[in-house]
């Protein structure tokens, strides 16, 4: 099964080298990467093309205007470029544990898309991470949050993974799932604009869609560099696209990952 790797940034390079980092220090390489670009400046086109010259995989770099946030259309853009049968989406403040992948492909099953968790980085080691550009990070950090999602462990996993109809919890900032079931309810909602909830209302049409939820445990651990919150002043119109999802029980959008294919 071929994996795409796709990682949403916007003008954090900092961060997004270290994704970087370790994305490309995975003992199961993905078969590519895919840099969803909201817009940023050339000097991430400049580190994009630093790290694809050494690369032993493909790394493309998907970008759009700066119109706004429009983190939907930037996934919808990547995922149409993606070779790969199965998609592994990322944000570009995650720091992948060595066997992120590799976790995430043993869990792959057809019918299902799997949603991860996060470890919370606290600012000072965040900083300290950024200014060393190191990936190392301890179970025992003293500046760490829900310091149990950074537990490695084969065990627990079998125990804790388990499937879920909720849609607590989502967040696209670790989450897979097969690209033939992203095109079959065409992708993220390009009306979203502004922070939240596109996520969400994703995930409504792909479970009602018949596409059920596993999360998966103490596995595909990511660490999440902080960073000040998003304005949240979008929130009210999209939480009626995902409240009118919900009502209808829509299993698809009108305008998805198609109609940016096709421009």
């Amino acid at each position: 099964m071929t994996c795409s790797l796709i990682i949403t940034t916007y003008n954090w390079k900092e961060a997004l080298e270290l994704v970087f980092l370790s994305a490309l220090s995975q003992t199961q390489l993905p078969d590519e990467i895919i840099i969803a670009d909201d817009g940023s400046r050339v000097d991430t086109k400049e580190l994009i093309e630093k790290f694809r010259s050494n690369s032993k995989i493909p790394i493309i770099h998907s970008w759009q205007e700066d119109e706004g946030f429009r983190a939907a259309r930037s996934r919808n853009l990547a995922v149409a470029k993606a070779k790969g049968e199965y998609i592994v989406l990322i944000d570009g403040d995650m720091i992948l544990h060595h066997e992120f992948i590799k976790d995430h492909l043993s869990f792959a099953q057809r019918g299902s898309f799997v949603q991860g968790g996060r470890v919370l980085l606290g600012e000072e080691l965040s900083s300290k991470l950024l200014q060393e550009k190191n990936i190392e990070i301890s179970l025992f950090e003293k500046d760490m949050k829900n310091r149990k999602n950074a537990l490695h462990s084969n065990f627990l996993s079998q125990i804790f993974s388990k499937d879920s109809k909720s849609l607590k919890g989502i967040k696209t900032c670790n989450m897979a799932f097969f690209k033939s079931d992203f095109e079959l309810v065409n992708g993220f909602n390009n009306l979203f604009v502004g922070w939240g909830r596109e996520d969400s209302e994703f995930i409504v049409r792909v479970m009602n869609a018949g596409i059920k939820r596993r999360n998966l445990k103490f596995h595909a651990i990511a660490y999440h560099v902080w960073h000040n919150e998003n304005s949240r002043q979008s929130l009210p119109e999209n939480d009626k696209l995902l409240e009118k999802s919900i009502e209808l029980k829509l299993t698809s959008c009108e305008d998805g990952v198609r109609e940016v294919a096709s421009q």
